[in-house]
Protein backbone atom coordinates (compact mmCIF):
# COMPACT_ATOMS: atom_id res chain seq x y z
CA UNK A 1 0.00 0.00 0.00
CA UNK A 2 1.33 3.20 -0.92
CA UNK A 3 1.83 5.79 2.01
CA UNK A 4 1.05 9.27 0.90
CA UNK A 5 3.29 11.87 1.83
CA UNK A 6 2.60 15.79 3.31
CA UNK A 7 2.37 18.38 0.85
CA UNK A 8 1.06 22.31 1.30
CA UNK A 9 -0.39 23.87 -1.36
CA UNK A 10 0.45 27.27 -2.05
CA UNK A 11 -2.15 30.35 -1.37
CA UNK A 12 -4.68 29.98 -4.43
CA UNK A 13 -4.96 34.16 -4.64
CA UNK A 14 -0.85 33.82 -5.12
CA UNK A 15 -0.66 31.67 -8.57
CA UNK A 16 -2.34 33.89 -10.68
CA UNK A 17 -3.08 37.58 -9.06
CA UNK A 18 -4.22 40.45 -10.99
CA UNK A 19 -1.85 43.10 -9.27
CA UNK A 20 1.57 42.46 -8.35
CA UNK A 21 1.92 40.30 -4.99
CA UNK A 22 2.79 42.25 -2.37
CA UNK A 23 6.38 41.31 -0.39
CA UNK A 24 8.13 42.91 2.42
CA UNK A 25 11.58 41.66 3.22
CA UNK A 26 13.24 42.75 6.56
CA UNK A 27 16.60 43.26 6.82
CA UNK A 28 19.24 44.15 4.02
CA UNK A 29 22.88 42.66 5.14
CA UNK A 30 24.71 39.75 4.04
CA UNK A 31 21.53 37.47 3.45
CA UNK A 32 18.89 40.25 2.88
CA UNK A 33 20.88 42.19 0.10
CA UNK A 34 21.23 38.81 -1.82
CA UNK A 35 17.61 37.81 -1.25
CA UNK A 36 16.69 41.00 -3.00
CA UNK A 37 18.30 39.81 -6.49
CA UNK A 38 16.99 36.73 -5.91
CA UNK A 39 13.11 37.83 -5.65
CA UNK A 40 14.02 40.62 -8.39
CA UNK A 41 15.23 37.62 -10.84
CA UNK A 42 12.07 35.45 -9.61
CA UNK A 43 9.45 38.18 -10.10
CA UNK A 44 10.92 39.15 -13.95
CA UNK A 45 10.91 35.41 -14.34
CA UNK A 46 7.24 35.10 -13.17
CA UNK A 47 6.57 38.29 -15.13
CA UNK A 48 7.29 36.53 -18.27
CA UNK A 49 5.81 33.65 -17.65
CA UNK A 50 2.39 35.65 -17.38
CA UNK A 51 2.04 36.30 -13.36
CA UNK A 52 1.70 40.14 -12.16
CA UNK A 53 5.46 39.19 -10.61
CA UNK A 54 6.19 41.12 -6.96
CA UNK A 55 6.17 44.60 -5.12
CA UNK A 56 8.70 44.14 -3.01
CA UNK A 57 9.83 46.73 0.41
CA UNK A 58 13.29 46.40 1.54
CA UNK A 59 13.13 47.91 5.68
CA UNK A 60 16.29 48.53 7.25
CA UNK A 61 17.80 51.44 8.81
CA UNK A 62 21.45 50.63 9.12
CA UNK A 63 23.73 52.41 6.83
CA UNK A 64 26.92 50.85 4.92
CA UNK A 65 30.35 50.68 6.37
CA UNK A 66 33.53 49.64 4.73
CA UNK A 67 33.36 46.42 6.55
CA UNK A 68 30.33 45.37 4.95
CA UNK A 69 31.95 45.28 1.48
CA UNK A 70 32.93 41.76 0.29
CA UNK A 71 30.35 39.84 2.33
CA UNK A 72 27.65 41.92 1.44
CA UNK A 73 26.97 43.65 -2.14
CA UNK A 74 28.27 47.19 -1.54
CA UNK A 75 30.42 49.16 -3.62
CA UNK A 76 32.86 52.15 -2.09
CA UNK A 77 30.93 54.90 -3.16
CA UNK A 78 28.41 53.57 -1.17
CA UNK A 79 29.33 53.92 2.55
CA UNK A 80 27.61 55.98 4.52
CA UNK A 81 24.15 55.49 2.76
CA UNK A 82 21.62 53.38 4.36
CA UNK A 83 21.41 49.50 2.72
CA UNK A 84 18.11 49.85 1.80
CA UNK A 85 17.93 52.94 -0.59
CA UNK A 86 21.46 51.92 -2.06
CA UNK A 87 20.05 48.15 -2.38
CA UNK A 88 16.65 49.36 -3.68
CA UNK A 89 17.64 51.87 -6.03
CA UNK A 90 20.36 49.92 -7.90
CA UNK A 91 17.33 47.00 -8.27
CA UNK A 92 15.09 49.38 -9.66
CA UNK A 93 17.68 50.79 -12.25
CA UNK A 94 18.41 47.19 -13.26
CA UNK A 95 15.17 45.44 -13.65
CA UNK A 96 12.53 48.46 -14.04
CA UNK A 97 10.54 47.98 -10.72
CA UNK A 98 9.22 50.55 -8.71
CA UNK A 99 10.10 49.01 -5.33
CA UNK A 100 10.47 50.88 -2.29
CA UNK A 101 12.91 50.98 0.28
CA UNK A 102 12.46 52.11 4.55
CA UNK A 103 14.61 53.21 6.23
CA UNK A 104 12.90 52.15 9.55
CA UNK A 105 13.42 49.02 11.77
CA UNK A 106 10.50 46.87 11.31
CA UNK A 107 8.41 47.46 14.54
CA UNK A 108 4.63 47.30 15.83
CA UNK A 109 5.12 51.25 15.79
CA UNK A 110 6.17 51.81 11.90
CA UNK A 111 4.38 48.92 9.97
CA UNK A 112 1.42 50.06 7.98
CA UNK A 113 -0.61 47.99 5.56
CA UNK A 114 -0.39 44.60 4.70
CA UNK A 115 1.68 41.84 2.87
CA UNK A 116 1.19 38.51 1.41
CA UNK A 117 4.64 37.39 2.25
CA UNK A 118 7.34 38.20 4.56
CA UNK A 119 10.89 38.04 4.81
CA UNK A 120 12.98 37.84 7.38
CA UNK A 121 16.73 38.41 7.18
CA UNK A 122 17.65 39.64 11.10
CA UNK A 123 20.61 38.66 13.38
CA UNK A 124 19.18 38.23 16.81
CA UNK A 125 15.90 36.14 18.45
CA UNK A 126 14.68 39.24 19.67
CA UNK A 127 14.30 40.93 16.82
CA UNK A 128 12.54 37.35 15.09
CA UNK A 129 10.33 37.76 18.09
CA UNK A 130 9.49 41.15 17.83
CA UNK A 131 8.28 40.34 13.98
CA UNK A 132 6.15 37.61 15.17
CA UNK A 133 4.53 39.75 17.19
CA UNK A 134 3.72 42.49 14.22
CA UNK A 135 2.73 39.43 12.09
CA UNK A 136 0.47 37.80 14.91
CA UNK A 137 -0.99 41.10 15.26
CA UNK A 138 -2.27 41.24 11.66
CA UNK A 139 -5.50 41.50 10.41
CA UNK A 140 -7.12 38.23 8.73
CA UNK A 141 -10.30 39.10 8.43
CA UNK A 142 -10.43 41.29 5.75
CA UNK A 143 -9.40 39.12 1.87
CA UNK A 144 -7.81 40.45 -0.74
CA UNK A 145 -4.83 39.73 -2.77
CA UNK A 146 -2.50 41.41 0.51
CA UNK A 147 -3.72 38.96 3.18
CA UNK A 148 -0.54 38.05 5.02
CA UNK A 149 0.02 34.63 3.87
CA UNK A 150 3.67 32.82 4.65
CA UNK A 151 6.43 34.23 6.63
CA UNK A 152 10.16 32.77 5.55
CA UNK A 153 13.04 33.23 7.94
CA UNK A 154 16.32 33.23 7.33
CA UNK A 155 19.06 32.84 9.82
CA UNK A 156 22.59 31.59 10.44
CA UNK A 157 25.85 31.35 12.55
CA UNK A 158 29.50 31.45 11.23
CA UNK A 159 28.77 28.66 8.49
CA UNK A 160 25.62 26.77 9.37
CA UNK A 161 22.54 28.46 8.77
CA UNK A 162 18.28 27.69 8.30
CA UNK A 163 15.60 28.71 5.79
CA UNK A 164 12.17 28.22 8.09
CA UNK A 165 8.80 28.85 6.11
CA UNK A 166 5.82 29.29 7.90
CA UNK A 167 2.41 30.42 7.61
CA UNK A 168 0.23 33.63 8.77
CA UNK A 169 -2.81 31.76 10.17
CA UNK A 170 -3.71 28.62 7.90
CA UNK A 171 -4.37 28.68 4.50
CA UNK A 172 -7.28 26.50 3.08
CA UNK A 173 -5.89 23.36 0.67
CA UNK A 174 -7.60 21.31 -1.97
CA UNK A 175 -8.17 17.55 -1.98
CA UNK A 176 -5.62 15.62 -2.92
CA UNK A 177 -5.50 11.72 -3.83
CA UNK A 178 -1.57 12.31 -3.71
CA UNK A 179 -0.59 14.35 -0.99
CA UNK A 180 -1.81 15.16 2.77
CA UNK A 181 -2.58 18.48 2.71
CA UNK A 182 -1.12 20.66 5.22
CA UNK A 183 -2.03 24.00 5.68
CA UNK A 184 -0.90 25.10 8.70
CA UNK A 185 3.15 25.31 9.39
CA UNK A 186 4.70 26.52 12.80
CA UNK A 187 6.47 29.77 13.25
CA UNK A 188 9.94 29.95 13.78
CA UNK A 189 9.68 31.73 16.94
CA UNK A 190 7.44 29.12 17.90
CA UNK A 191 9.10 25.56 16.90
CA UNK A 192 12.18 26.41 17.70
CA UNK A 193 11.82 29.20 20.87
CA UNK A 194 14.26 27.31 22.91
CA UNK A 195 17.27 27.34 20.35
CA UNK A 196 16.63 30.85 19.09
CA UNK A 197 16.91 32.35 22.61
CA UNK A 198 20.08 29.93 23.73
CA UNK A 199 21.59 30.91 20.42
CA UNK A 200 21.44 34.77 20.87
CA UNK A 201 24.39 36.95 21.45
CA UNK A 202 24.81 40.90 21.65
CA UNK A 203 25.07 41.78 17.73
CA UNK A 204 28.43 44.26 17.95
CA UNK A 205 29.66 45.86 14.49
CA UNK A 206 32.28 44.35 12.81
CA UNK A 207 35.15 47.53 12.14
CA UNK A 208 36.56 45.07 9.32
CA UNK A 209 35.95 42.52 6.62
CA UNK A 210 38.56 40.36 8.56
CA UNK A 211 36.46 40.75 11.55
CA UNK A 212 33.39 40.00 10.07
CA UNK A 213 34.32 36.96 8.09
CA UNK A 214 35.27 35.60 12.07
CA UNK A 215 31.72 36.26 12.82
CA UNK A 216 30.09 34.39 9.47
CA UNK A 217 31.99 32.80 6.90
CA UNK A 218 31.86 34.67 3.01
CA UNK A 219 29.53 32.02 1.45
CA UNK A 220 26.51 31.58 4.05
CA UNK A 221 24.80 34.35 3.12
CA UNK A 222 24.52 33.50 -0.61
CA UNK A 223 24.15 29.79 0.09
CA UNK A 224 20.95 30.52 2.33
CA UNK A 225 19.67 33.10 -0.20
CA UNK A 226 20.08 30.70 -3.15
CA UNK A 227 18.25 27.78 -0.94
CA UNK A 228 15.38 30.13 0.28
CA UNK A 229 14.52 31.55 -2.62
CA UNK A 230 14.21 28.04 -4.70
CA UNK A 231 12.18 27.38 -2.12
CA UNK A 232 9.93 30.36 -2.71
CA UNK A 233 9.85 29.84 -6.47
CA UNK A 234 8.65 25.89 -6.06
CA UNK A 235 5.21 27.46 -4.42
CA UNK A 236 4.96 29.26 -7.30
CA UNK A 237 5.97 27.46 -10.17
CA UNK A 238 4.90 23.69 -9.14
CA UNK A 239 1.84 25.24 -6.24
CA UNK A 240 2.99 23.02 -3.38
CA UNK A 241 6.23 22.13 -1.33
CA UNK A 242 6.85 18.81 0.15
CA UNK A 243 9.64 20.82 2.42
CA UNK A 244 9.16 23.77 4.27
CA UNK A 245 13.05 24.55 5.18
CA UNK A 246 16.53 23.54 4.85
CA UNK A 247 19.69 23.37 7.42
CA UNK A 248 22.86 24.48 5.80
CA UNK A 249 26.18 23.11 7.32
CA UNK A 250 28.92 24.59 4.90
CA UNK A 251 31.82 23.25 7.44
CA UNK A 252 30.88 19.90 5.86
CA UNK A 253 29.24 20.84 2.99
CA UNK A 254 26.06 19.29 3.58
CA UNK A 255 22.51 20.38 3.41
CA UNK A 256 19.09 18.73 5.23
CA UNK A 257 15.73 19.58 4.22
CA UNK A 258 13.15 19.93 6.47
CA UNK A 259 9.68 18.21 5.47
CA UNK A 260 6.82 19.04 6.52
Amino acid sequence: METKTKAHFTAPELLNPTNPIKVCLIGAGGTGSQVLTGLARMSHSLQQLGHAGFQVSLWDDDVITDANRGRQLFAECEVGLFKATALITRTNRFFGTAWRAVEKPFTANTVTGRNAIYISCVDTAAARFGIADVLNDLDLSAYGSDTPRYWMDFGNSRDTGQVILSTIGSIQQPASEKFIPVGSLPQVTKEFAELLLQGDTENLPSCSLAEALEKQDLFINSVLAQMGCSLLWQLFRKGFTEQRGVFVNLGDLRTMPLPL
